[in-house]
């Protein structure tokens, strides 16, 4: 307790704008860990989404009934259901032009996914560029923090006669504790950051891996009649 006493006070004691860096660390430090916490349950429910689709995916046989359902349920679609749904839809759309060819309506098909999956990259990849921020630049504030306490306290002692450690020590740590807390907000942003990006990674080639699986599918129907797997059926268009 004595200790929690002690450094309550050395942060009480340090120079305004020491004390700024510190608030503003703390801050950094909260927002790396709400981003933390949030991106990890984000990337692990599309993951859990993206298994369970494929699952589906390749247990149906009719990718026309499959639209149907996906369109009749009443929520946002993610991950590999947008890239179905976009898929299938311009695939469909191809197939009513008689005058396309079979290379353009399979063109068209991986153009549509494509924005699709540019999309979801973003989206999975929006807070991290703040981990990989918070993680840089935290521990420059902190050095930036101490830097400043030590000058102060040596500025300080400018006038007196006889400078000896004890005089000296207390500012000095004030102005470490500046340090310490770059490091707290920088080492879990860093290692979080670098433990989602690859998971990320991951996620994003196995939507990349469905696309193309998924596109081999549709050429093989793509020189077939529009009635064989009923893409006339499955928009409203």
């Amino acid at each position: 307790m004595k200790f929690d006493t002690t450094i309550l006070e050395l942060v009480l004691d340090a120079s305004l704008l020491v004390q700024m860096v510190m608030l503003l660390l703390l801050t950094l430090s909260f927002v790396s860990w709400y981003l933390i916490f949030y991106n990890s349950r984000r990337l692990k429910k599309a993951g859990q989404h993206a298994r369970s689709f494929e699952d589906w995916f390749w247990k149906s046989r009719d990718f026309a009934s499959l639209y149907n359902r996906i369109n009749a349920h009443d929520y946002h679609e993610q991950g590999m259901e947008k890239l179905f749904m976009a898929g299938y839809t311009e695939f469909a759309r191809m197939r009513k032009q008689a005058e396309a060819i079979a290379a353009d309506r399979l063109s068209a098909t991986q153009r549509a996914m494509q924005i699709v999956l540019n999309n979801e990259a973003d989206e999975l990849e929006k807070n991290l560029p703040t981990l990989a921020t918070i993680g840089s630049v935290s521990p420059y504030i902190g050095l930036f923090g101490t830097v400043w306490g030590i000058m102060h306290s040596f500025h300080a002692l400018a006038d007196a006669k006889q400078v000896t450690l004890a005089m000296v020590a207390p500012g000095i740590s004030e102005a470490l504790i500046a340090t310490a807390l770059g490091l707290f907000a920088a080492i879990p942003a860093v290692i979080a950051y670098n433990q989602q990006i690859t998971q990320v990674d991951r996620l994003l080639s196995r939507y990349h891996s469905f696309s193309e699986e998924f596109t081999s599918v549709l050429q093989r129907h793509a020189y077939t009649s529009p009635a064989a797997t009923g893409a006339t059926s499955s928009t409203n268009e």
